[in-house]
């Protein structure tokens, strides 16, 4: 009687696939990974959530990721002109104050965001406007504006009580 070894370990199959949305534990939108060859054939390709990663399809990502690079490349762009614009601009706010120079509630960054764009046609979004709290008192005040990742703007508002 002979004795054999069998090896029931088998080489799984591999092939690149282009993840076409954020698969959880498997890899985000755009990301090229290794899928064993059932995995992506029954259950990726089916429901469109991979394409195969040929010439073509790597081709085609290439592209898209140039055009993503080159359209955040032209928004910081953009955005560093606009810090330009807003660093030369003294923001004058006409508020309700007391004798001792205290305002009647106070400066949100929603009447900045909304005077900037009234009088000097910049709009920005009141979420970009850093304040820790709103401006309570009279006199010029500093406050940072950000445009994009690394963009900050300052801006000079003047509160002026009437």
């Amino acid at each position: 009687m002979y004795a054999f070894k069998v090896n029931l370990e088998r080489d799984e199959l591999k092939m690149k696939v282009i993840l076409m949305q954020d698969i959880k534990g498997v890899g985000k939108k755009d990301e090229i990974i290794n899928a064993s060859d059932g995995y992506a054939r029954n259950f990726l390709f089916p429901k469109k959530l991979a394409i195969e990663a040929n010439s073509e399809n790597m081709g085609n990502l290439q592209n898209k990721k140039n055009a993503q690079k080159y359209q955040k490349e032209q928004e910081k762009k953009q955005a560093e002109e606009l810090a330009k614009k807003i660093e030369g601009i003294i923001l004058k706010i006409k508020v309700k104050a007391g004798e001792n120079g205290k305002i009647f509630g106070g400066v949100s960054s929603k009447e900045i965001s909304d005077t900037l764009e009234k009088e000097y046609k910049i709009i920005v979004d009141k979420k970009k406007i850093e304040l820790k709290e709103t401006i309570k008192t009279l006199g010029m005040q500093t406050v940072q504006i950000k445009l994009f990742e690394g963009v900050v703007g300052n801006l000079k508002i003047d509160i002026i009580g009437c």
